[in-house]
């Protein structure tokens, strides 16, 4: 893996430059050949196809003579507005933000390629909180604001009754807060609760006993519920779908080295979160972690029309269309050459060649 670099922070001086050598290359009458693939993703459990994928080094091989450089973020928006500077050329992230950008753009920005990961999200709370009503006035973290979980915990309270607003007034106060922080304000009793992933759901309840209100699983058929999705730049993709097949491929890999190897898995995403933080999880954390997650190159498209109400509903998006967003040729042609089964895109975009 020494061709791997891994960058935690993303600066504004390296964003301009990147732009600019963007606005360069599409100056010229070609795209340029590619020799770096840099791609976002987020130091949580649904996110174990990128770290399984760079840990055991499917990535880097699917990848062959182009190198990966890694950039890790906390929550979707922020991984977004890096996508949208050019500054990555993929990251994996929630479906919320990928709505979002997708619709902000008139459908220009980025196109979902593979689904990563379903389940894995919940909101937990301290004593003395058993049911809705009880929300009432209390403090709630979620991870960025207009995020996946963000999305979900607003329109869940909408739905028991609640008004909230995007400034964290209403009834419940709503707080977007990184993930590590919302584990030590609620340690610390200035947090009532926090709908978050994993591994953080588990964390909170392990390290800081708090206890489950919410199964986000519960809310969807068959607790079926698009967690992490695979985005790649538009223009990326369109210069360089040659280099997409092999991310793809290796996104694959490790999808099913994930299936194939349940006994080591654990162990593998904790390596990959020590490098990537300095920490390793608690076996009982990351245990109870996977067994709420599910991994599946599926994207469940059929959701997202869904999800478009509920990012509508909660004030964190603009109404447009996501005809277009889903682009599965590259992933079903794997798939069929692997004796894999094709994924839909649900009439959301392309799914065959």
């Amino acid at each position: 893996m020494n061709n791997i670099r891994t960058a935690t922070t993303i600066t504004t001086l390296g964003l301009v430059a990147m732009m600019m050598a963007g606005c360069s290359s599409a100056a010229g009458n070609a795209p340029e050949e590619v020799t770096e693939l840099r791609l976002g993703y987020f130091a949580n459990v649904t996110h174990a196809p990128a770290l399984v994928g760079l840990q055991e080094g499917l990535i880097e091989d699917a990848l062959g003579e182009v190198d990966v450089t890694t950039s890790v973020f906390n929550a979707g928006p922020a991984a977004i507005e890096a996508l949208s500077a050019g500054a990555i050329d993929a990251t994996y992230i929630g479906p919320n933000p990928s709505i979002n950008t997708f619709i902000q753009s008139g459908g220009e920005s980025a196109h979902i390629v593979a689904g990563a990961a379903t389940g894995g999200a919940a909101l937990v709370v301290r004593d003395g909180i058993d049911s809705a009503a009880d929300l009432a006035g209390e403090t709630i973290a979620t991870p960025q604001l207009g995020n996946t979980q963000d999305v979900a915990l607003r329109n869940w309270l909408a739905d028991e009754g609640f008004e909230t607003d995007t400034s964290g007034g209403g009834d419940v106060n709503v707080t977007p807060t990184e993930n590590a922080q919302a584990l030590t304000l609620f340690q610390q009793g200035e947090l009532d609760g926090a709908w978050l992933p994993e591994p953080w759901v588990s964390r909170l309840i392990l390290d800081a006993g708090a206890h489950v209100l919410v199964d986000e699983a519960d809310l969807w058929p068959d607790g079926a519920f698009p967690t992490t999705v695979l985005l790649v730049r538009a223009e990326f993709l369109e210069e360089h779908p040659e280099v997409v097949k092999k991310l793809l491929r290796g996104h694959v890999d490790a999808v099913r080295w994930i299936e194939e190897h349940p006994d080591e898995t654990a162990g593998v995403i904790n390596d990959a979160l020590e490098a990537e933080t300095g920490k390793r999880l608690d076996d009982a954390v990351i245990a109870r972690a996977l067994e709420h997650v599910t991994f599946s190159v599926d994207p469940h498209a059929d959701t997202f029309e869904t999800l478009v109400a509920d990012g509508l509903a909660a004030g964190t998006q603009k109404d447009g269309s996501i005809d277009g967003l889903f682009d599965l040729r590259l992933l079903n042609g794997l798939l069929t050459d692997t004796g894999g089964r094709p994924v839909s895109a649900a009439d959301l975009g392309e799914d065959r060649s």
